[in-house]
């Protein structure tokens, strides 16, 4: 027992990434949730409906999350089945690659959502679909960055590996207490506020707390969100380019999975 014990003792002291990961989820927890207390503190009447505005913030939520990790699965489970090679055999182009991704992340995050979706009205009475025509475009810019999202950890596991895999399902948590899902931007402190100022996440939120809150739309925002999309999406694409090249050179696209 005790030289198991020492086994996986040494196996976490040894590797900095395992041990960030037992520090990284507690932490995260405590500052999202954290910053959720603070708001409903201080701001205990900002919601004439708080089920509904925190329900669809959520439902919001997850179609970043599973667009995200769809992507990311996608792409895992070519890794795992050792058959990232075998795509290659096939004349196929990273393009190519990128686009068969999106459209079936597409797939596996609307099975995903619609049945939850449905749910939430019998169970609570609250639809999302109340959003309605601004539904479809805050679906598409969380969307978007969600695929982006997937983009940037996909290149890194082309470039270190399999290694990398934990950030995949790690990347959302950090963004969660940065994207004010839950709460507006002035909850956070100065220094975080100019950073998720930088998140389209901020911007789509902030504008689905809006309709429900005051029955307004503010184009102003969905802009701004979807300029920020655009330019991450063009560094996502550029960056799983750059990795491809890189981990050809290198020749570690042979050892992928291994």
């Amino acid at each position: 027992m005790y030289g198991l014990f020492l086994r996986h003792y040494f196996l976490i002291k040894g590797s900095l990434p395992r041990l960030l990961d037992l520090i990284y989820w507690p932490t995260i927890q405590i500052i999202l949730w954290g910053f959720i207390s603070k708001f409903f503190s201080i701001y205990s009447d900002y919601y004439n409906n708080t089920l509904g505005i925190i329900l669809t913030c959520a439902i919001l939520y997850d179609i970043l999350f599973r667009s995200s990790i769809s992507f990311n699965m996608l792409f895992l489970e070519e890794i795992w089945s050792r058959n990232f090679t075998n795509l290659f055999i096939a004349p196929l182009k990273i393009r190519e690659i990128i686009i068969s991704l999106i459209f079936t992340a597409l797939v596996r995050t609307l099975i995903g959502l619609i049945p939850a979706i449905i749910l939430t009205s019998p169970l609570f009475g609250i639809s999302i679909l109340k959003l309605g025509f601004p539904l479809l475009m805050l679906f598409l810019s969380l969307y978007i960055f969600g695929i982006t999202l997937g983009l940037f950890v996909s290149a890194g596991l082309i470039r270190f590996g399999p290694s990398f895999e934990n950030i995949a399902w790690s990347s959302l948590f950090l963004l969660a207490p940065l994207g004010c899902i839950y709460y507006p931007i002035e909850i956070l402190p100065e220094f975080f506020q100019i950073i998720a100022k930088g998140l389209p996440l901020v911007y789509v939120f902030d504008e689905a707390r809006n309709i429900l809150i005051n029955d307004y739309i503010n184009y102003q925002n969905l802009n701004t969100a979807f300029l920020l999309n655009l330019f991450y999406l063009i560094i996502g694409i550029c960056l799983f380019y750059f990795s491809f090249l890189r981990a050809r050179i290198k020749g570690t696209l042979i050892n992928m999975g291994e």
